[in-house]
């Protein structure tokens, strides 16, 4: 029976930010090294291309047309907008969220 090592099991583990029990490992070894013999015989596959990978169909985006219509007014665009500062509209930060 092949299995994965103890290392192996504890990496995957630390990756995923999960601690594990000593019969959680034990158990591990066998079940991952299972499903990354699962996830191998892709390579097996006859005729595997890439391009298949990219998208195995083909459907055109219909896009509406472009209409050149009338521009809002600074009142009429500005009116539903919860804060303001000039002509600018603020918004919250939202960086190291």
């Amino acid at each position: 029976m092949n299995k994965l090592s103890r290392e192996e099991v504890e990496h995957v583990a630390h990756l995923a930010r999960i601690s594990l029990e000593e019969n959680e490992i034990e158990k591990y070894q066998i079940d991952l090294k299972m499903l990354m013999d699962d996830v191998d015989k892709i390579k097996d596959i006859k005729n595997y291309d890439e391009e298949m990978l990219i998208t195995p169909v083909s459907h055109k985006a219909e896009l509406r047309k472009d209409e050149v219509g009338e521009m809002l007014d600074y009142k009429e665009a500005m009116k539903n907008v919860p804060r303001s500062n000039g002509n600018f509209v603020e918004v919250p930060v939202m960086i190291n969220e």
